[in-house]
């Protein structure tokens, strides 16, 4: 393996290690999202978008060369096989094409998973600020609450101070009694607008959950596939020993 290749490699490995930890169930999203958040990352977030095109370039590139090679001894085995002069030359051919056939992968994973790292990070992200909007939510639906419950105690006991008093503060009373009644409709009302932004909030973060979900599957199902190649690569390096 030479030395580029060799790199593309490594680089694939650290990306499957990367997605791995990602996934891991008992490191949850705000501990991701304070780690992003340090001052190193914003440092880093003025290259970040250059080097990802920069690699993914890179990566494509090797790809389509990983393919042409593929192609080029693919026709080539065709063509010595069906010759019986020149069997040095079949199994050169093969031996290159396996290596073609080695890169092929290698490189096509390498740029599918850059992509999956890229977008889990982004989904990772999201679901941490919609939880911790979900509790800012909640905790101010909770102050409502208790804010409307205390102008109702309030206004029972105007109630009854207006049954004990005379005619005269009567006016007055009710006077304040209907502001009361005012300010308990618009809690009301606040109440009604932050229960209805928390239930969205919960919407997104299953929304999220699920998104998370089907990118476990896929990456499950793409290291199972992954894993297949490897053993067909083996078992074709078997044969050729």
């Amino acid at each position: 393996m030479t030395l580029q290749w060799a790199a593309v490699a490594t680089f694939l490995y650290a990306e499957i290690g990367l997605i791995l930890i990602f996934c891991l169930p008992f490191i949850p999203p705000q501990r991701w999202q304070k780690i992003f958040s340090f001052n190193v990352w914003g440092k880093i977030a003025t290259f970040w978008n250059k080097a990802f095109l920069t690699i993914i370039i890179l990566l494509i590139v090797l790809f389509l060369d990983a393919v042409r090679e593929v192609r080029k001894y693919s026709s080539v085995h065709t063509i010595e096989r069906s010759s019986t002069s020149r069997p040095d030359a079949y199994e050169h051919t093969q031996m290159k094409l396996f290596r073609s056939q080695r890169n092929l992968y290698i490189s096509g994973f390498s740029l599918f998973f850059w992509l999956v790292l890229r977008r889990l990070v982004t989904l990772i992200t999201q679901l941490a600020k919609e939880l911790s909007n979900k509790s800012v939510l909640k905790t101010q639906a909770e102050n409502t609450n208790k804010a409307a419950k205390k102008f109702m105690e309030e206004n029972e006991k105007l109630k009854r101070i207006l049954k004990s008093h005379g005619k005269d503060e009567e006016c007055v009373l009710e006077a304040e009694n209907k502001k009361l009644v005012q300010d308990q409709e618009k809690l009301k009302t606040e109440l009604r607008k932050t229960s209805d932004a928390l239930s969205k909030a919960q919407n997104d973060v299953m929304e999220m959950k699920m998104q998370s979900e089907r990118l476990s599957k896929e990456y499950d199902q793409l290291l199972k596939e992954h894993s297949e190649l490897q053993d067909r690569l083996e078992r074709g390096n078997k044969k050729r020993l």
